[in-house]
């Protein structure tokens, strides 16, 4: 029996997925990646330790095949941030995680010059700090010896194909997006280096290769993993655009809604659009003329987490809580925005705040969960609204992701929304998107447009879509005064 094996490279969490030659997953082995914080505001990640929880979740998938034959492992994950490496694919310093805030300074002074401005109208990306323009200007400031050293500033799935495949130096076309890709000519945009005052380091962008990077796996990985040396390895596209693969996104005008450690909406167009408000990022995806508007919002299930944590319940009760209260949480509201980096979208804000509003001594614990998935769920349909092309209509909406195991939730976010939101079959839609692309890049003669299953939809309930329609307007105005009061503050 042929085997596939998807890799998605999660922050926290490290997954894989093996699936048949009919396309069924057959099975899924996970290990936690570690974040550490070596001084306020800064998130790192050492990369020996992700590879070796990489090179972990595929052995368990391979010792359990039995006698499958593995013939492609295709590798996603989280994007942004900075993985320097050397030229034997290695770490030069830890990895910088999209969720540093270390280059807040840097993001303000440029939003002040224009340079954000300037840059997002060029490329459709909104630069935050987590993102490697700025991250690559700190470290040009504060660390250049480091900068020195590297032959390749890269992404996270960069790195561990390097690893794989004895030291390929490559990244694939979504990844390349944030924030120096032309996404019309999807080749590097030199100017904005020079906008950021980077172009005397342009030689660390790894080359760009169409769809994605194909690889085959080194003798020595290939003793690590118990697969056969020359194993073709590929690499993208990063965990948005492979998720909204694997959840079969095809027609513009598809959105796409993960539920996990970011809140990401993905709006799929066929135009590029630079116009608006400077936020979100244009993810040039492996079919030319094909482009995700993204809006991935910096904090998602880490919110609720927070509150739950707070009053002292479990995730298991998440259902049970959202069913003992009503549509408003009892007038209590939230402004989501609790990551220490502050908001990247559907608008870049590095001095974003949560905040909690209309609390008494009578607010029950479940309203004050409830108000939270509420503004969790606000966002999300602000950053729809942001993603979505003027004069076109978002249609269904498709959900992946960990807070989705809440059915209670789920329906929520369809209320908020005002539509259908469909839950993938597949349990791990990036792993499954980076296997799609992989076989089609590989040329593969593989039907892999059978292999999607059908999906779960929840209908949005009129009587609560009504309230929440009259209570997301008032969201919206107190985001307006939110900016306002961040902004002096800064």
């Amino acid at each position: 029996m042929v085997s596939y094996i998807g890799v998605d490279i999660g922050t926290s969490v490290i997954k894989a997925a093996r699936f048949d030659e009919s396309g069924r997953q057959r099975e899924i082995a996970s290990l936690p990646a570690r974040v550490t914080s070596p001084r306020p505001g800064w998130f790192e990640q050492d990369m020996d330790e992700v590879l070796a929880a990489v090179t972990g979740v595929i052995r368990r998938l391979v010792d359990s095949s039995g006698d499958s034959r593995i013939e492609l492992i295709a590798l996603t994950g989280q994007g942004d941030g900075v993985w320097l490496l050397d030229g034997e694919g290695c770490a030069v310093r830890p990895a910088v995680s999209w969720m540093d805030a270390r280059a807040s300074a840097i993001v303000d002074a440029w939003q002040a010059e224009g340079v954000i401005e300037r840059a997002f109208r060029r490329t459709g990306g909104a630069m935050f700090p987590g993102s490697p323009g700025p991250v690559l200007a700190w470290l040009d400031a504060h660390e250049p010896q480091h900068l020195d050293r590297a032959r390749t500033a890269g992404y996270c799935k960069d790195m561990v194909f390097a690893r794989l495949t004895g030291g390929t130096r490559a990244t694939d076309a979504s990844d390349a997006s944030q924030p120096f890709l032309d996404p019309k000519t999807r080749t590097y945009a030199l100017d904005v280096l020079e906008l950021c005052g980077l172009a005397h380091r342009a030689d660390l962008l790894a080359p760009v290769v169409e769809p994605v990077p194909v690889g085959r796996l080194s003798a020595q990985a290939a003793t690590q993993l118990g697969v056969a040396a020359g194993t073709p390895v590929t690499s993208g596209p990063f965990d948005l655009p492979a998720c909204a693969i694997g959840c079969g996104m095809s027609r513009p005008g598809e959105g796409h809604l993960i539920v996990g450690t970011t809140l990401a909406c993905q709006v799929l167009v066929d135009t590029v659009d630079t116009t608006g408000e400077v936020a979100g990022l244009t993810l040039a995806t492996p079919e030319p003329g094909r482009w995700l508007r993204a809006m991935p919002a910096m904090v998602g299930t880490a919110a609720l987490d927070w509150v739950l944590a707070r009053v002292g319940a479990r995730h298991g009760e998440l259902d049970q809580m959202l069913e003992s209260s009503e549509p408003g949480a009892g007038g209590v509201t939230c402004l989501p925005y609790f990551s220490p980096a502050g908001e990247r979208a559907p608008f870049v804000e590095p001095g974003a705040r949560a905040r909690l509003d209309g609390l008494t001594v009578h607010t029950t614990t479940e309203e004050l969960v409830r108000a939270v998935c509420e503004g969790i769920a606000f966002a999300a349909r602000h950053c729809f609204e942001a993603a979505t092309p003027s004069g076109t209509t978002l249609r269904s909406v498709v959900c992946c992701g960990g807070g989705i195991r809440s059915g209670r939730w789920l329906q929520l976010f369809a209320d908020v929304l005002g539509r259908e939101v469909r839950v993938t079959a597949k349990a791990e839609p990036g792993a499954f998107g980076a296997v799609l692309v992989g076989l089609d890049a590989m040329g593969a003669e593989v039907d892999t447009g059978s292999w999607f299953e059908a999906d779960i939809a929840v209908q949005p309930r009129p009587e609560s879509a009504s309230v929440y329609a009259e209570t997301y307007a008032k969201y919206l105005a107190a985001v307006d005064r939110a900016r306002a009061e961040w902004r002096r503050a800064g």
